[in-house]
């Protein structure tokens, strides 16, 4: 293994916790990654209208009804282009969970997966090492997932000399809503349906910030490790989830993904103007518990009324688990200090 290869040190310890998180949450608002009107945000030349953007979220996971009317379809692509070069494997496994995480949570099946490896040499000693660990990774993640491959190996973009750009993994997903026993389709939103809804994350808390967007961009560290991740739990997780929401005990869900639980919830909350009141754990640095992107969590949405059967299940299926707090009208509360108000954070962008 080449230098450039071999795993990066890190130590959380090395980076100093914020003494302001307000601070920085104004600094990570003005990130396209992590803006919420940027997620939305179709790219186009003409700058979106807020509305217009808020006016049906299923579409953003790409979900669409057949023609006939007889079935609802799901894509979703998802890239990678962390740590090719130094752990394509776990790489390729992260990118697959992503993605099918994502896609779980509006309440489809992942059927299919196809995959594109772009900006490397094959030929070469490096671009090899890259190409074998992704397509083992990518291979790996199906097998588990339950998904069929469509092909049994990994498209390559070839490229004899490519720069400075990254290698880059690109996976596409599609999947379908399986009609109940009554021929009715059942699907959910990340969005948060109502005030009073108690909030979830399911998964397992720990301090970490690796190759998170607070890192890069707040803290300007570039180089760290990828983030905390365990293949065979995301299995679990999202058949949990699959779970929960075909016994219709969740309102929401929404993985943790780009921000960590602080943006995820921001995410959730913007379509429908609904803030959130949470309290972060004590075992974990605040900042890693709030804009952290370790692997394997999702913030479920629960109405009381199913509050006892939700937690019955959890305590049963043995999947960590904690409360994070409530949906409210429009403030964003944390450990009893307020942010503001999520429309007025959305309008500053």
């Amino acid at each position: 293994m080449s230098t450039d290869q071999q795993e990066i040190d890190f130590d959380i310890n090395s980076i100093p916790e914020p003494e302001n998180l307000k601070e920085v949450v104004e600094s990570l608002m003005v990130n396209p990654n992590l803006s919420p009107l940027n997620y939305y945000n179709d790219f186009t030349d003409v700058a979106p209208d807020p509305e217009d953007q808020k006016s049906d979220d299923i579409y953003q996971s790409g979900f669409f009804k057949l023609e006939d009317g007889s079935e609802m379809v799901s894509m979703t692509i998802h890239a990678m282009h962390h740590h090719l070069e130094t752990d394509p494997q776990k790489a390729a496994e992260i990118l697959v969970s992503r993605a099918v995480r994502k896609m779980v949570c509006f309440g489809a099946e992942p059927v299919a997966i196809t995959t594109m490896l772009y900006h490397i040499n094959y030929q070469d000693p490096s671009g090899q090492f890259i190409a074998d660990g992704a397509k083992m990774g990518f291979e790996n993640a199906a097998n588990i997932f339950g998904i069929k491959i469509t092909d049994r190996k990994i498209r390559y973009d070839y490229f004899g000399d490519h720069g400075s750009q990254s290698p880059t993994l690109i996976v596409t997903i599609a999947g379908r809503i399986v009609p109940d026993e009554k021929g009715k389709v059942n699907y959910i939103t990340p969005s948060f349906k109502r005030k009073g809804n108690n909030v979830f994350l399911l998964g397992n808390l720990s301090d970490d910030i690796a190759s998170s967007d607070y890192l890069e961009f707040y803290h300007e560290v570039s180089n760290s490790p990828l983030p905390e991740f365990n293949l065979a739990f995301e299995a679990s997780l999202v058949n949990l989830v699959k779970q929960l929401i075909n016994d219709k005990l969740v309102d929401s869900a929404s993985p943790v993904s780009k921000g960590g639980v602080f943006f995820s919830l921001l995410r959730a909350g913007w379509i429908n103007e609904l803030g959130f009141d949470i309290t972060t754990a004590a075992e974990t640095r605040e900042d890693s518990f709030l804009f952290g992107e370790s692997m394997g969590r999702i913030i479920v949405g629960v109405h009381p009324d199913a509050e006892d059967e939700f937690v019955d299940l959890m305590l049963e299926a043995k999947i960590p688990f904690c409360a994070l707090g409530h949906v409210t009208k429009g403030e964003i509360r944390i450990d009893d200090e307020s942010f503001g108000y999520l429309d007025k954070m959305s309008n500053n962008n």
